[in-house]
C-alpha cells in the first residue's frame, strides 16, 4: 500500500508546481503587458507635448545645463570625458547594434536555439523599422541649441541610439535572464541591460545632437518594442514553439549540439 500512496503524493506535488509555474507566467504576463502598455502611452503623451511646443523650455533648460555656460560650443567636463561619451553613444550606433546581435544570433544559432535567435533578430528589425518611420513621420529638426559634437544624418525624434539600445540591449537582457539560474544573475543582466540603454541616451543629449525629448521617448518605444518581444517569446514558449528557459533548457540545447 506504500507505492500507491507515494505515487498520490508525487502527483499531487506535480499538480502543485505545474499550477505555480502557470500562475508566475500568467503573471509575468500580464505584467509585461501593462509595462508595454504604459511605454507606449509615454510615447503617444510625449510626442502630443512636443508637436504642441510645450516641452521646448524643458528641453533648452536641460540641454544648457550640459554646457559651459560661457560657451555653449563646449559640453561640460574635461576633453576626455567628452571623448568618452562619444565612445559611449557608440554602443547604441547601427554597427556597434547589429554587431552585438548577430553574435548572439550565431551562438544562439550553435547551441541549438534557433528560435530565440530569431527572436533577437525580429527584436533589432522590427524596432528599426518602427522607428525609422516615427523619425519619417514627425520629421523633427535636430537641435540648433548648441554645436554638434558628433556626426548626424536623420531627423530627431525619437532618439535611434535610445531606443535601438532600448530594444537591442533589453532583450538581450531579457534572453540572459530567460537563460540563467538564480535570482542575482538575473537582476545583473537587467541592470547591465538598463545602465547601457540610459548611458547611450545621456550621451546623445550631452553630444548636443538630440534634445532631451527625443531621448525619453526613445527609450518608450524602445522599450515597448522590447517587452512585446518578450512577450511573444512567452507565448511562443507555453506552446513549445521555442527553446525552454532555465539551466535546463540550457542542458538540452547542448545535449542536442553533441549528437
Amino acid at each position: 500500500m506504500a507505492f500507491p500512496e507515494q505515487l498520490l503524493s508525487m502527483t499531487r506535488r506535480t499538480i502543485h508546481h505545474v499550477r505555480h509555474h502557470w500562475a508566475r507566467q500568467e503573471f509575468l504576463l500580464l505584467l509585461l503587458i501593462g509595462l508595454g502598455a504604459g511605454a507606449v502611452w509615454a510615447f503617444i503623451a510625449l510626442a502630443d507635448e512636443v508637436v504642441e511646443g510645450e516641452t521646448h523650455a524643458f528641453d533648452m533648460f536641460v540641454m544648457l545645463a550640459m554646457r559651459n555656460p560661457a560657451d555653449h560650443a563646449d559640453p561640460l567636463g574635461p576633453l576626455w570625458f567628452e571623448e568618452t561619451m562619444r565612445d559611449v553613444t557608440s554602443f547604441g550606433s547601427t554597427f556597434g547594434l547589429v554587431f552585438v546581435s548577430l553574435t548572439v544570433i550565431f551562438w544562439l544559432v550553435l547551441t541549438k536555439r534557433p528560435h530565440a535567435g530569431f527572436l533577437v533578430f525580429a527584436s533589432l528589425a522590427g524596432g528599426a523599422v518602427v522607428v525609422n518611420a516615427l523619425k519619417y513621420g514627425f520629421s523633427r529638426p535636430r537641435p540648433d541649441l548648441v554645436a554638434h559634437s558628433a556626426e548626424v544624418f536623420t531627423t530627431s525624434f525619437p532618439s535611434a541610439h535610445a531606443a535601438m539600445s532600448a530594444t537591442v540591449y533589453l532583450t538581450l537582457g531579457a534572453l540572459v535572464m530567460r537563460f540563467s539560474k538564480g535570482r542575482s544573475l538575473k537582476l545583473y543582466a537587467l541592470f547591465v541591460a538598463v545602465l547601457l540603454t540610459i548611458l547611450v541616451g545621456l550621451s546623445r543629449v550631452y553630444l548636443g545632437v538630440h534634445w532631451p525629448t527625443d531621448v525619453i521617448a526613445g527609450w518608450a518605444i524602445g522599450a515597448a518594442w522590447a517587452t512585446f518581444v518578450w512577450v511573444v517569446a512567452l507565448w511562443l514558449q507555453r506552446r513549445g514553439r521555442i527553446e525552454p528557459s532555465g539551466v535546463q533548457g540550457e542542458d538540452a540545447a547542448l545535449s542536442a549540439s553533441e549528437k
